[in-house]
C-alpha cells in the first residue's frame, strides 16, 4: 500500500512519530509490537531531515531495506560496490565502509539497527551520487566548467533499486561508455605500474635523434620499454626501432612526429606515472559528469587539450579537423559545455566583443583615432561615429558608449563563415584568416571561441544530411559576399569537452597537455574530497 507523503513542522517533537507509526502499521496489517515500534521510530527519526530518505521510508511504512535476513543479498552487492569503489577514483574513505560492516556485527537494539537502517541509504544514495555523476561539483574546481551535470533525484534513484536486482542496479551507475571502462583498466595498470616503481629514472634535457649513441641513449631505451613503447634490448644506439618508438609516443601524446626525442618530446616522457594516473582520474571523473547526456547519433566533439574539432556519426569520427583554442588567460580559456548547433552564417560580420572593445581597441582609438581602421564605430542608434570629431580620450572602458564590428571580408576575424550554437558565454566555432596558428603544436591563441582549420570542409559535412550538393550551396551563398544564415534542419548536439588522457578505438590511452592547468584543479578538488591512489599492498 502506498502511503501519503507528509511533511512534518519544525517544532513537531519527535517523539510524537510513534503515534504516527502505529495507524501506518495497523493500515497495512503489521504487527506494532514494541521492537518493531522501536526499529521504525528509529528509522523515521534518523531520516527526518532528508527529505528523499524521509518520504521513502513513509511510502514503505518504515520498513528495512538493508538490515533484515532477507535483506542480505542487497547487503552484500552494495558492500561489494564498496570495496571496489577506488576502481573508480572515488573518494573512499567518505563511505565508511568499514565502519558500517562493524556496526553490523554490533548491533544490540533495535533502535540502533534503525539507525543503521537510514546509515546505510545514506551512504548509498551518496555513491550512487559520486559513480553515476561525479564525486565534486565542476564549477567548485574550475569556472571554465559551466558544463550542467545531470543529477539524478535521490527519492527516484531509492525507488528504482529497491524495485529492482541489486547487482543489477548497481552495475548501471556508472557510465556505460566503452571510454570509461577503457581509462578504468588503464587506471589499474597505472597503479601497478607505480606499485613496480614506476618507468624509471627521469632523462636529462637535451635532444636525442637517429644515429646518436651512449649513455643518454640507453636511458631514453630503458624508459620507452617500461613505458611499453619498445621491446627489451641491448641497443645503445638511436636505431629504426627506437625512431618508431618515439613517433608512436609522440602521436599518442600530441606532439609533432618527427621520431627526434627533443625537449617538448623528453618532457612528456618524463611525465611520471602518478601524474598519468590523475589525468585518467579526472577523465573518469568528467565522464561521470556527462553522465546522462545524450551525445546524440551525430554529434561534434572539440576537445579543447586536443586541439581538435570532430564530427562524430553512430560512434565513428567522420570528419576532423585542427583548431586553435581559448589563450590560457583568466577570461579568454573556452569554456566547457554542450550545446546544440542551429545554423551557420556565411560571410559573418564580426560584432566585436565588449571586453575586446574596452580592453584592446579603445586604449588604440585614444593614442590614434584612426587606428583600427577596419572596424566600423557606431552610436547607440546605429549611425557611424566620426573618429575625427570624437575626442576617445574622454571615455573608459566603464562609459565607453559605442559598439564596433568588422563587416564581411577575407581578413574578418571570423573568416568567411562562423558555426553558431547561442549561449550566454557566446562561444561559437569559426573560420579565421590567421591560418598560420594551425601549424603550432600547442594552439591556445584565442579570445575563447573555437578556430578551425578546415572550415569549409566542416561546413561540407554538416550540410551532406540536407543537401544533394553541400559544396555548390555553401559556394553560392559565398559568392555573394553578403551575409547569409543557413540553418541546420537538423540540429546538432555540441559538446565542447577537456580531456587531457582519452582512449583510442583499440584501448590505448592518449595524453595531451594540461594546457589551461584546469586537471590540476580537479585533482585537487578531487583530493580534497578523499581521492587517493592506493598504496602498495604488502
Amino acid at each position: 500500500m502506498k502511503l501519503p507523503l507528509f511533511k512534518l513542522p519544525n517544532f513537531f517533537p519527535i517523539f510524537y512519530l510513534v503515534f504516527l507509526i502505529i495507524p501506518v502499521l495497523s493500515a497495512q496489517g503489521l504487527p506494532a509490537n514494541a521492537s518493531d515500534l522501536a526499529f521504525r521510530q528509529a528509522v523515521a527519526e534518523a531520516s527526518s531531515k532528508d527529505p528523499a530518505l524521509s518520504a521513502f521510508y513513509q511510502e514503505r511504512g518504515y520498513e528495512a531495506l538493508w538490515t533484515t535476513s532477507k535483506d542480505s543479498a542487497r547487503r552484500a552487492a552494495f558492500f561489494q560496490a564498496l570495496e571496489r569503489a577506488g576502481d573508480h577514483g572515488l573518494p573512499v574513505a567518505r563511505y565508511n565502509t568499514a565502519s558500517l560492516r562493524a556496526t553490523f556485527d554490533d548491533l544490540a537494539s533495535e533502535r540502533q539497527r534503525g539507525q543503521l537502517e537510514v546509515a546505510v541509504s545514506t551512504v548509498f544514495l551518496t555513491y550512487a551520487n559520486d559513480v553515476q555523476t561525479g564525486s565534486i561539483d565542476p564549477i567548485t574546481a574550475d569556472p571554465g566548467i559551466v558544463r550542467e551535470v545531470p543529477r539524478r533525484n535521490p527519492l527516484s534513484t531509492l525507488r528504482a533499486f529497491a524495485a529492482s536486482d541489486p547487482r543489477a542496479f548497481i552495475k548501471t551507475l556508472p557510465p556505460a561508455s566503452p571510454q570509461y571502462t577503457q581509462l578504468m583498466r588503464a587506471k589499474l595498470d597505472l597503479e601497478l605500474a607505480f606499485q613496480s616503481g614506476g618507468w624509471g629514472p627521469e632523462l636529462s634535457k637535451g635532444a636525442v635523434k637517429p644515429g646518436d649513441s651512449g649513455a643518454a641513449v640507453t636511458a631514453l631505451r630503458d624508459r620507452l620499454v617500461r613505458m611499453g613503447y619498445l621491446r627489451r634490448s641491448a641497443t645503445e644506439t638511436y636505431d629504426g626501432a627506437m625512431q618508431k618508438a618515439v613517433q608512436r609516443f609522440q602521436i599518442e601524446n600530441g606532439l609533432t612526429a618527427d621520431g627526434v626525442a627533443g625537449e617538448a618530446t623528453i618532457a612528456e616522457i618524463n611525465v611520471g606515472v602518478e601524474d598519468r594516473w590523475q589525468s585518467v582520474v579526472v577523465a573518469m571523473e568528467r565522464l561521470r559528469w556527462m553522465n546522462g547526456v545524450s551525445l546524440g547519433k551525430r554529434h561534434i566533439w572539440v576537445n579543447l587539450p586536443d586541439f581538435s574539432a570532430k564530427i562524430i556519426d553512430n560512434g565513428k569520427v567522420t570528419f576532423e579537423t585542427v583548431t586553435v583554442v581559448g589563450m590560457n588567460q583568466a577570461d579568454r580559456r573556452s569554456p566547457e559545455f554542450s550545446d546544440q548547433m542551429e545554423f551557420m552564417v556565411i560571410n559573418p560580420t564580426w560584432n566585436v566583443p565588449r571586453s575586446i572593445t574596452v580592453k584592446e581597441y579603445l586604449p588604440m582609438l585614444q593614442k590614434n583615432p584612426n587606428s583600427v581602421r577596419h572596424l566600423k564605430i557606431v552610436d547607440r542608434r546605429g549611425r557611424v561615429v566620426n573618429r575625427a570629431e570624437t575626442d576617445f580620450t574622454q571615455f573608459s572602458a566603464r562609459n565607453f558608449p559605442f559598439s564596433m564590428s568588422q563587416p564581411p571580408s577575407d581578413s574578418n576575424a571570423l573568416g568567411l563563415v562562423k558555426f553558431m550554437f547561442p549561449n550566454k558565454w557566446n562561444i561559437y566555432l569559426h573560420d579565421t584568416p590567421s591560418k598560420s596558428l594551425f601549424n603550432k603544436e600547442v594552439r591556445a591563441f584565442s579570445h575563447g571561441c573555437i578556430r578551425l582549420g578546415q572550415p569549409f570542409d566542416f561546413a561540407y559535412a554538416l550540410l551532406a544530411p540536407q543537401s544533394s550538393d553541400p559544396k555548390g550551396e555553401f559556394a553560392a551563398h559565398l559568392n555573394t559576399r553578403a551575409e547569409t544564415t543557413l540553418p541546420l534542419k537538423t540540429p546538432v548536439p555540441v559538446h565542447i569537452v577537456y580531456f587531457t588522457a582519452w582512449p583510442t578505438p583499440k584501448g590505448r590511452i592518449e595524453f595531451r597537455r594540461d594546457v589551461y592547468g584546469r586537471d590540476g584543479r580537479v585533482f585537487d578538488t578531487l583530493e580534497k574530497a578523499g581521492v587517493v591512489m592506493p598504496t602498495v599492498q604488502g
